[in-house]
């Protein structure tokens, strides 16, 4: 087991970035099929869409179904409804293609990275280049004061209670008491510390993604 580093209270996040080939055939504009992405991405039903954009249901629909084509005008609308750049809509989706990555940790084989106020395990370690960065956590801190500054990084965070109680604290949320079961998704750059309040330290689950 490596020593503690006193200024590394977490673990670095290594983020997939996709290669662009100067060479690759342009895929053809399909409007619709990006408005339905765009909108089951962000959990609307068309009728909630409707609501949000002022577009009548139905005609969002010959829209999706490629029936009709949208004026610059109902464009606008689907911008702000969506909260979107109107860019977004001539994106063209992208390819889903299976890579067959995989990765096994077994209890107890993940790397090992302490610090001053946590025990990190580090999992699918094998891995590079992954958009999501699962880890095992003891919290060794008791206390907010225990920490010189808030930890913050780039991404999105989220943490379940495997044993346990701790105190989650935030930069803009008063604390909270998450025990065994509990968990919370947030915003990683925004400043966030734990503290174990049970008498032995608490396990979490930690996975990243950015």
């Amino acid at each position: 087991m490596s020593e503690p580093d006193a200024q590394d209270v977490y673990p670095s996040v290594t983020v997939e970035r996709a290669s662009v080939q100067a060479d690759a055939p342009i895929a053809p504009l399909r409007l619709g099929e990006r408005l339905k992405e765009i909108r089951t991405n962000s959990g609307l039903t068309l009728e909630e869409a409707s609501k949000l954009t002022g577009l009548a249901r139905s005609t969002l629909s010959k829209i999706e179904n490629e029936q009709i084509s949208p004026t610059f005008q109902a464009m606008q609308k689907l911008a702000v409804g969506l909260k979107i750049d109107i860019p977004q809509l001539f994106a063209p989706p992208k390819s889903r293609q299976a890579t067959g990555r995989r990765d096994i940790t077994r209890v107890g084989e993940g790397k090992c990275r302490p610090t001053g106020t946590y025990e990190h395990e580090l999992l699918a370690t094998q891995l590079t280049n992954k958009k999501m960065f699962p880890f095992k956590s003891r919290v060794r801190a008791r206390s907010f004061e225990e920490y010189d500054e808030w930890i913050r990084h780039d991404g999105e965070e989220f943490l379940l209670v495997l044993e346990g109680s701790i105190a989650f604290y935030s930069e803009f949320y008063e604390a909270i008491e998450l025990n065994e079961g509990d968990s919370v998704y947030y915003d990683a750059a925004m400043g966030h510390m734990l503290a174990s309040l049970s008498e032995e330290d608490a396990l979490i689950l930690w996975v990243t993604a950015s």
